[in-house]
């Protein structure tokens, strides 16, 4: 053992005895690693990587947040689907139009929005569809009567397979159930005649309708039953069918598409705010521009495409209209496609007619973007989403601007940034046009204590959760 130096011996005790003792001797301390994370700050959450667009900062760690469905897709993502939630005026309209516009800097991205809202007789996506030297598609059945757009179920550019299944699809939309067998044949000779004997122009619907009418006596042979049934049988099939061609959406389906409309545009916009929201017409107008997509915008050209629908639940909502775009969804695998669906509550969808339906096209959204929701609707989305309980109760205090990302299971708590470029474009509502009229400092200041209010509120309850957490462990 090593001996004492009698000097530094002497000279300790006497610093010891005026100043007390130099060193001291640390108690150790039992806790968990939860606890732990009390007196060790939390090291944020990796981010997504640093290739694709970015969407703002992570709130907690002050990163930039990155986000692409396309170059995510394979590593992190099973499928480049994204679902966005929330109340109204909460920032999901913002998101989605920064998220396109930036998209749209890349060359190999084309993007289609099926715009369900407006104002001043125009969808909220003109303004971003002016500034790029855009036209939209307003699907208006006033306007259609006098020169407007039309779009054709029977366009030639539509396989007949998918021809007779969009027709399928309209009439079960309207009447609320499957089609029967009989109804189905009826239909189905119906338009195997009419593709045989119209071939010097588009057929339309009331070839279509005429021929349920008046049935051939052909048709009825092939399956030795009376002209008069098959007649019967496809009554209720035209009584639908002429509702677009003589009814309340007429004008728009019954007659050949309109030239001009340009599917090489990096952006198209269908405007489908004169359309009531709440009628029938909105699933049938989703499921006519669905199919057209699929058969006419969808090609294995290498490039990215982005469908991007408003109201979704309008889709999910109605199972037919829901199948069908589970079959459009499929295509982001193999086509480059990515289905960006908006919806307010997902109550509208789980709790609907198409509860099964609505269930696969959740689960084929990988990425999740939930912004601020009452406490009992946002506990309702977590158990749907499998959200963790920190996230789920912070959704409720979530500002305008703040959301909770859920990317396949990296949760993160992100504040969407927009540029002063992008501001004139992303609020064009008049409440929105008068609030951000205000000076520009005191804007940035009301927005600046908002976001510290937020962090410091979210922060707040994240630690609470830790600590009681951990408490329960350790007493158990």
């Amino acid at each position: 053992m090593a001996m004492l130096d009698p000097l530094g011996a002497l000279t300790e005790a006497f610093t010891s005895f005026l100043f007390g003792k130099v060193e001291t001797t640390r108690l150790p301390v039992r806790t968990s690693t939860g606890q732990a994370q009390a007196v060790y700050l939390p090291t944020a959450a990796p981010g997504l990587g640093d290739s694709g667009v970015i969407i703002g900062r992570e709130v907690y760690s002050g990163k930039g947040y990155i986000y692409d469905p396309f170059q995510l897709y394979g590593q992190q993502l099973p499928a480049p689907h994204w679902l966005v939630l929330g109340e109204s005026g909460n920032g999901k309209s913002a998101l989605e139009k920064t998220y396109v516009l930036r998209q749209l800097r890349f060359r190999d991205r084309q993007v289609v929005v099926l715009d369900a809202q407006g104002e001043d007789g125009v969808g909220e996506w003109n303004l971003i569809a002016e500034e790029l030297g855009i036209t939209p598609i307003r699907l208006d059945p006033t306007a259609a009567l006098n020169g407007g757009i039309r779009l054709n179920p029977l366009d030639p550019s539509i396989t007949t397979t998918g021809q007779l299944a969009l027709l399928r699809t309209i009439i079960e939309v309207a009447m609320g159930h499957g089609l029967d067998e009989r109804s189905g044949f009826a239909l189905k000779v119906a338009h195997a005649y009419v593709n045989e004997t119209i071939t010097d122009r588009q057929p339309v619907l009331t070839d279509i309708v005429e021929q349920l009418r008046h049935p051939e006596a052909e048709s009825a042979e092939a399956m030795n039953v009376d002209i008069d049934d098959v007649r019967a049988w496809g009554l209720d099939v035209a009584l639908v069918l002429d509702r677009l061609v003589d009814g309340d959406l007429r004008g728009m389906f019954d007659g050949p598409t309109s030239a001009g409309i340009d599917l090489d545009s990096p952006l198209i916009v269908f405007d489908l705010s004169h359309i009531d929201r709440n009628s029938i017409a909105m699933p049938i107008l989703m499921a006519i521009v669905g199919v057209w997509l699929e058969h006419t915008w969808i090609r294995p050209d290498r490039k990215k495409r982005i469908f991007l629908v408003e109201e979704a639940w309008h889709i999910i909502n109605s199972p037919f209209v829901a199948q069908l775009f589970q079959r459009l969804l499929k295509f982001g695998r193999r086509l480059g496609l990515s289905f960006v669906a908006v919806v307010h509550h997902l109550s509208d969808v789980v709790d609907g007619a198409a509860a099964r339906e609505a269930a696969a096209i959740l689960k084929m959204a990988s990425t999740r973007t939930i912004y601020a929701q009452k406490a009992d609707e946002a506990r309702a989305t977590g158990r749907v989403l499998g959200l963790p309980r920190w996230a789920v109760e912070i959704i409720p205090t979530l500002t305008p601007g703040i959301a909770v990302w859920d990317v396949n299971g990296n949760v993160q708590v992100v504040k969407h940034l927009i540029t002063e470029a992008e501001r004139p474009l992303v609020f064009t509502d008049r409440a929105m046009t008068e609030s951000s009229a205000m000076p520009t400092d005191e804007a940035r200041a009301l927005e600046a204590a908002a976001d510290a209010e937020a962090e410091a509120r979210a922060e707040a309850i994240a630690m609470e959760r830790r600590w009681r957490d951990e408490s329960s462990e350790t007493v158990a």
